[in-house]
Parts: structure tokens; C-alpha cells; sequence
């Protein structure tokens, strides 16, 4: 098999994609339900958890380029990058459920508690999915492959996704989440994490690295970072990589208040759901449609570049969050509906960040000769942990600031905090990403000139072995 026209099985795609779905049971539980978790059944202030989402990704995010620069120096029989999937799966498990274990501590002990499991499940979701994204970059040298393995992926990540964020609640009560809820909150992220384990095996079963460096030259994480931190387009994405992130945590984090306190409950599509009917509806329609943009990704990034679509479809997604400051609490249907769509055109722009960064990695050997896909990986999912510890901080400050009482009835000006958090402020991080893409230069034509280019300097590669 030539190393520039790999394709790759349904096989292949599936148990590749399964690793991302894994991860996701753990990601999507942190951006949606652990500020509510913390808060309303913890007994944490909500600046408090804003604090420790701050200083505890912040210092997780350091650890990405160490790990990026770890897994370029892996070498096993099984490849650089599979090997680490497969020894994190099961400590990934364990360290999921004990961060939404309550201990019978006091108050500062709980914090503490809080910080040294929630710090301890970072660091191990950066080994796990550094490796687990570099993947991407080493499976297939192909353009279209790789671009239909990222589809593979996010539909999988958009099905995880679907099922956490509808169904989490739902199975929370069902485990007597009102008599107990420590308790049936430690059952169900237990049921996750089991899911995820069996995913990860299945990931590290069924995939190959094929994309090999060329063995004459040699990486050094000094040279590593410099090729990246010289490449204006790796800036640009890593700004914008930020931004986004900020936007996802705030008001990710936020629904759970919005739908708790802010929606007015009555009657929608002939029934008259509870606030966690209504949560699950929200997300679960959203999700659908996400994975419709998902799928439309790779014919639009085909046809007109990732950068292109990537720029346009955030700027549309920007101006739909900014539209729901304007439905008021009881315009149930319209508040779905303006969600679908939301998701629909956000939905195109998943896949497109992972190719970008498979993009960045290709013009950095492009133009060096020198691959170093994990650092390239690593140092990106730094921007997106950056942004994420930001934009949890940032919603636990403004609950605050809008003095956000756990477990009662709000006021005018905390309801307004709410509104704003799901709408003006996480639309403002997405149009300054937007802006960042700007500076982003690698277009439809430089993506099928470094193809074309790469692929015929690793046929020659392979030849000479």
C-alpha cells in the first residue's frame, strides 16, 4: 500500500471513531453538567469551580506539548500513538467517576477533593487524547481518506454527544437522583465510563499508523516548537482554537441554568414537558442536526476548502447565538428551533478544526521536511484547553457577579446573567475567532499543492527503503 493513497475500511473508520465517542462521554459530561454538578449537589460557589476549571485546565494544558512531544518519541511495535489509547483507557474510567464522587468531607476538604481528582482526570484525558488525535495524521496520507475519517469521527463524537447531553438527567432521577443525588450522579457517570473503556479497546484493536517521518531527519522538541510557533497558520488556528473553546465552555455549561431557572415551562409540541424534558429536547434535536452539518462537512471543505467553510460557518453559527438574547423564556419552539439551525451550520465546522490541524502538520513538513503530528496536535488542544479553562472561569465569575443562588428562585438580575451566558457574551468569543481565521492562509489550492507535493516526496520515500 503506497503510502499517499491510503484507503482505509469501514473496519478501520469504525473502531477509529468509537476512541473519539469514548472520549466524549467523559468531554461532553464536563462542558454540560459538572458547573451544575459542583454547584447544586458538590456544594461548591460557583466561583469557586470557576477558579478550579481556571487553574486546573491551565495546568493541564501545559502538559499537552510534553505529551505531544512524548508520543512523537514513542516506539513500539504498535505504533507511536496507539499504545498510549490502550494503557489510559481503564485509569480514564476510574478518575471519571471518582471526580463526581462526593466525599464525606467538609467544605474546604471537598474543594480539595475537587481539585486533585478533576486536575487527575485532565492530565490523563491528555494522554489518552493527544495520541488519540494524532491518529488522524499517521493513518492515511491521503486528502480524501483523511478527510472522511475526521466525518467518521465526529459523527461518532456527535453520537456520543446525543446521548449524553439527552439522556444524562434523565438517568440521574432514574437512579433517585431526588433522595440521593450524589449517589446517582457517581451511578451514571460510572455507566459512561464502563461504555467508554470497552470504546478504547476497540479503538487500539482496530487501527494502523501508516504516515512515517522521513528517517533522515531527526526532531528536537526545540525544533518542534519553533517550526510551529514560525507558522503563522498554526497562530492563527490556535487563537481562534481559544476563542471557540471559550464560547463552548460558557455556554455549554450555562444551558443546565438556562433551562433550571430562565425557561418558562408550557406547552410544546402538545405536551407540557419538565425543564429536564425540555434540557434533553434542546440538546438531543440539537445534536441530530449537528451530525447533519457533520456529514455536509467533507462535500463543502471538498469544494471549497476547510479554511473557507471553517470561517463562514462560524460567522453564521456567532449570529444565531447572538438571536436567542432576543426569544423571551416562553418562545419554547422557537428557542429549539433556533438551536437546530444553530447546530445544523456549527455542525460543518467539527470536523474542519481536526483536518486544519492535520493541515498545519502537513505544511510544516511541507515546507521543513520535518513531521511532528502529536506537537502540532498537542500544542492546538493547548488553545482549546486554554479556552476552555477561560470560558468555565469565565461562567463561574459572571454566575457570581450575577448572584446566582444554588437550588432556588432567581432574581430579574441573575436571570438576565443567565440570558447573556447563553447567548451575547459566547457569541462575541466566536466572532473574535472569526477574526483570528483571518490570518490563516492555507486555502483550497495550497491544500492540493502540499498534497500533490508530500505525496510524491513519500512515494520516493518508500521506494528507497
Amino acid at each position: 500500500m503506497q503510502q499517499g493513497s491510503q484507503e482505509l475500511s469501514v473496519l478501520e473508520k469504525t473502531g477509529y471513531s468509537l476512541g473519539d465517542c469514548a472520549a466524549n462521554f467523559v468531554f461532553q459530561t464536563q462542558i454540560m453538567f459538572l458547573m451544575g454538578f459542583y454547584t447544586d449537589v458538590f456544594g461548591i460557589a460557583a466561583s469557586t469551580a470557576g477558579y478550579i476549571f481556571l487553574l486546573s485546565r491551565l495546568w493541564d494544558a501545559f502538559n499537552d506539548p510534553l505529551m505531544g512531544a512524548l508520543a512523537d518519541r514513542t516506539d513500539t511495535r504498535w505504533g507511536k500513538f496507539r499504545p498510549w489509547i490502550l494503557i489510559t483507557a481503564v485509569p480514564f474510567a476510574i478518575l471519571f467517576v471518582l471526580c463526581y464522587t462526593v466525599p464525606d468531607l467538609s467544605l474546604t476538604g471537598k474543594i480539595v477533593w475537587a481539585v486533585i481528582t478533576y486536575n487527575l482526570l485532565m492530565m490523563i484525558y491528555t494522554a489518552n487524547n493527544i495520541p488519540y488525535s494524532a491518529l488522524t495524521g499517521v493513518m492515511t496520507g491521503d486528502r480524501a481518506e483523511r478527510g472522511s475519517l475526521v466525518t467518521w469521527r465526529f459523527v461518532f463524537a456527535m453520537i456520543a454527544q446525543f446521548v449524553v447531553q439527552t439522556y444524562t438527567l434523565s438517568i440521574v432521577a432514574a437512579f433517585g437522583g431526588q433522595a440521593d443525588p450524589a449517589g446517582a450522579w457517581q451511578k451514571t457517570i460510572a455507566l459512561w465510563a464502563l461504555i467508554a473503556v470497552v470504546f478504547f479497546f476497540i479503538t487500539f484493536a482496530t487501527t494502523r499508523e501508516r504516515v512515517k517521518p522521513d528517517p533522515q531527519f531527526k526532531s528536537s522538541l526545540r525544533g518542534d516548537l519553533a517550526d510551529l510557533l514560525g507558522n503563522r497558520n498554526w497562530v492563527a488556528l490556535a487563537v481562534a482554537t481559544v476563542f471557540i473553546f471559550i464560547c463552548l465552555s460558557m455556554r455549554g455549561g450555562s444551558t443546565y441554568y438556562y433551562f433550571q431557572y430562565y425557561i418558562r415551562e408550557g406547552e410544546v409540541f402538545g405536551r407540557t414537558p419538565s425543564w429536564q424534558d425540555l434540557f434533553g429536547w434542546f440538546n438531543g434535536l440539537g445534536t441530530l442536526t449537528t451530525i447533519a452539518g457533520v456529514l455536509l462537512s467533507k462535500p463543502l471543505a471538498m469544494r471549497f476548502g476547510n479554511r473557507d467553510v471553517f470561517r463562514v460557518s462560524l460567522f453564521l453559527t456567532a449570529v444565531c447565538m447572538a438571536a436567542f438574547y432576543f426569544l423571551p423564556p416562553t418562545a419554547v419552539q422557537a428557542i429549539l428551533l433556533l438551536q437546530m439551525l444553530l447546530q445544523f451550520i456549527y455542525g460543518t465546522t467539527i470536523p474542519l478544526l481536526w483536518a486544519m490541524m492535520a493541515d498545519v502538520a502537513d505544511f510544516t513538513e511541507w515546507k521543513t521536511g520535518r513531521r511532528a503530528t502529536a506537537m502540532t496536535f498537542a500544542l492546538t488542544v493547548f488553545a482549546l484547553k486554554l479556552g476552555l479553562s477561560l470560558g468555565g472561569a469565565f461562567q463561574g465569575w459572571l454566575l457570581d457577579y450575577y448572584q446566582y443562588a444554588p437550588n432556588a428562585a432567581q432574581s430579574e438580575h441573575t436571570l438576565e446573567g443567565i440570558r447573556l451566558l447563553m447567548s451575547i457574551f459566547p457569541a462575541i468569543s466566536f466572532f473574535l475567532g472569526v477574526g483570528a481565521l483571518l490570518y490563516y492562509k492555507i486555502d483550497k489550492p495550497t491544500e492540493l499543492q502540499m498534497h500533490e507535493e508530500l505525496t510524491q516526496r513519500r512515494r520516493r520515500q518508500q521506494a528507497s527503503y
